[in-house]
């Protein structure tokens, strides 16, 4: 954890100790200890919990980044029983208003303190227990989501067959160190936006800098989410979000279309919402690249550093198949390969006997072992300039396509990139956008915070991310890299899949 980030949690903490002294002062007075006590930070906590008789390991507890700001109001409402302050108004002005409440309560004529004993013999309402418990849960829920694990749902079908949709996932923070929020003011167990209002979870109005705990950074081959990179900004309408993202309707309009020119024009009902890193929507993708490495795909095959990489055992891949046989019993193609025609799995090209069809290595060797296929060839994309990441017009790009892409350097943190015209496009967002720099090209040279360069070195790793459902998949063939703080965690396990029903066979299956 970088010092200064350190310095900045703890700085926090201290304030949210320090803001209420002007009215522990006076209380401290009231309780029969001297007023400067209050005025030195976590001293006050220990003087505090004293007069409480409450236990004093809790002060230790503060210590604790981030999760000592959940202990400290805690301790603010032990403090305010002992003047006989019981209400749960009370108690959520001592926690959530410390700075105003106290000031008040001190500055108040029939404020008497009452002791630790008095505070001990009163008796809550049951309704308060209730409250009081679920306030509980509602905070340990909180922590276990934010440091330990977090439950998340498939939404699409970009990772199939590895996962399907409604499969829901249990995914780990610990498996690259938990990230602290960068914004910590947010509603609990909402995202990014209120159910019912549709308005905004969170407050700004305190921003951390990015900051992980006990850090390590993705492998290739394993299943991460993380936010998504160009959801930072988004139209906020149906039918938009990161599904059909602003920078892709900003790049059509300006090619021309009206309907995306109509929806950048009425911001009414098109409204363009900005989201810190930790609030963007969340995706789910393999890592196929990291930091360091070279990417190219060759007819959907990837190549790292030259080198020819393995499909993931269920990935799938769009093939034109000629079959030994006059037509396909679906119950058989279902059951035996895993190919469902109600899921458009497969359909007829046209031509008789061939079928185009969405095939894992499994089912296409079980097909050719039983002798179904007569053949079979990818239907890879082919290239039409500009449809892929970076959507530039330059020769050497023309030929990158969704299944044809590359070669692409992935940044890695604290190595240099020598600047070009070709590789401009390429890097500019990170540069920019994900490292908070103003970078621009003018007359053929670079310009970075207002001094020319020739080469830029990184201050993040960065992840290249494809869906294993290759030729279905929004993923880094087109919006880039993954800059490692929008990494959220590791799909850890299947804790439950619906459709229609349980998949009982589904349960508890690690994710690989």
């Amino acid at each position: 954890m970088p010092l200064q980030h350190l310095l900045v949690i703890y700085l926090i903490g201290i304030l949210l100790v320090f803001l209420p002294s002007f009215g522990l002062a006076k209380l401290f007075t009231k309780a029969g200890e001297q007023s400067w006590k209050a005025w030195v930070p976590f001293y006050n906590t220990w003087v505090m919990q004293g007069i409480a008789k409450r236990p004093k390991h809790w002060v230790f507890w503060q210590f604790i980044p981030v999760v000592g700001w959940f202990i400290t109001p805690g301790i603010f409402i032990e403090f305010a029983k002992v003047f006989g302050k019981f209400s749960l108004g009370h108690h959520t002005a001592a926690a959530l208003l410390a700075p105003f409440y106290f000031p008040w309560l001190a500055a108040q004529k029939d404020t008497k303190f009452v002791g630790a004993e008095a505070a001990r013999r009163h008796k809550k309402a049951v309704w308060r227990e209730w409250v009081d418990a679920a306030i509980f849960a509602i905070v340990a829920a909180t922590l276990i989501r934010t440091f330990i694990f977090e439950a998340y749902v498939i939404p699409s079908g970009s990772m199939e067959k590895t996962l399907l949709v409604q499969d829901f996932l249990f995914v780990s923070k610990l498996s690259y160190g938990p990230r602290i929020p960068n914004t910590p003011l947010s509603v609990p167990f909402v995202h990014n936006y209120l159910p019912v209002t549709n308005g905004k979870s969170y407050s700004t109005a305190i921003q951390l800098p990015y900051n992980r705990w006990f850090g390590s950074m993705p492998k290739r081959g394993d299943v991460v989410v993380f936010n998504f990179p160009a959801g930072d900004t988004v139209i906020h309408a149906e039918g938009y979000e990161s599904a059909n993202p602003y920078y892709d309707v900003r790049r059509r309009a300006a090619m021309g279309s009206r309907d995306d020119q109509m929806v950048l024009s009425d911001p009414e009902n098109y409204p363009i919402a900005v989201h810190p890193v930790d609030k963007t929507d969340n995706y789910i993708k393999r890592c196929v690249g990291v930091a360091g490495e070279t990417i190219e795909i060759k007819d959907d095959v990837v190549y790292i550093n030259g080198v020819k990489q393995e499909l993931p055992p269920h990935s799938e891949m769009y093939y034109k198949v000629t079959v030994n046989a006059a037509s396909l019993d679906q119950d058989v193609m279902k059951d035996e390969y895993n190919v469902d025609i109600d899921k458009g799995d497969y359909s007829l090209t046209g031509k008789a006997g061939e079928y185009m069809m969405l095939l894992t290595a499994a089912a296409k060797e079980k097909m050719q072992k039983n002798g179904l296929i007569k053949t079979i060839v990818p239907n890879v994309d082919l290239p039409r300039g500009g449809d892929v990441f970076p959507y530039d017009t330059l020769e050497i790009h023309k030929s990158w396509s969704r299944d044809n892409f590359g070669p692409v350097w992935i940044p890695k943190k604290g190595e240099a990139l020598k600047l070009t015209p070709e590789n401009y496009s390429i890097y500019e967002r990170s540069i920019r956008v994900y490292e908070k720099n103003d970078f621009y090209t003018k007359d053929g040279k670079f310009y970075l915070n207002g001094k020319e360069v020739t080469d830029y070195t990184f201050k993040m790793d960065y992840f290249w991310m494809m869906g294993d459902n290759r030729q279905g998949s929004q993923d880094s063939r087109y919006w880039g890299f993954v800059p490692e703080d929008r990494v959220v965690g590791k799909a850890w396990m299947i804790w439950f899949s619906w459709e229609g029903g349980p998949r009982w066979k589904r349960l508890f299956n690690i994710v690989k």
